[in-house]
């Protein structure tokens, strides 16, 4: 048996019909200090699924820990919620970007919808240190600037942000 991950007390439960193990294995490729930490079968039958089934799958994503269950297709994802991914370069912004954009309809401001109808927002750290600036005008800019993204771009917030 492995041993347990650290605790944590509020660990957010993903909801999928039946992808969550193919969800997860993605989810983890993608960002460091990632992994799957347990797969729990279904000791029996149950509405969506059978004895032996993918039932949970824990993980820790960038070191913080999440369960993904298959619960059926009575749920579905919405923007009501969304991962935020805190990225410390351009590059970063772009790899993940490309990765987890399934739905480029979606794409706005950062926010990108993945395969699974997962909601991710791809946010460079340099927009939250811009959209902080003590100056009003710096602010407005740079928010006005994402407004008009679909997926962020820190030298063009910068650019704004210098007006």
């Amino acid at each position: 048996m492995s041993a347990l991950p650290p605790r944590q007390k509020v660990i957010p439960c993903l909801w999928f019909d039946k992808q969550a193990e193919e969800a997860v294995n993605f989810y983890v490729s993608l960002l460091p200090d990632s992994r799957i930490d347990a797969v729990i079968r279904s000791p029996g039958d149950y509405p969506s699924g059978q004895e032996g089934d993918v039932l949970l799958v824990e993980f820790t994503l960038a070191g913080n820990r999440y369960t993904a269950l298959n619960g059926g297709p009575m749920f579905r994802f919405n923007e009501a919620i969304s991962l935020q991914i805190d990225c410390e370069d351009q590059a970063e912004v772009d790899r993940l970007t490309n990765a987890l954009s399934a739905v480029p309809e979606a794409e706005q401001c950062g926010w990108v919808k993945d395969r699974y109808g997962l909601s991710w927002q791809i946010v460079p750290y340099a927009m939250n240190r811009l959209l902080a600036d003590p100056d009003d005008g710096v602010r407005k800019r740079v928010f006005n600037a994402m407004m008009e993204m679909k997926r962020l771009n820190i030298a063009e917030l910068e650019r704004a942000a210098r007006g």
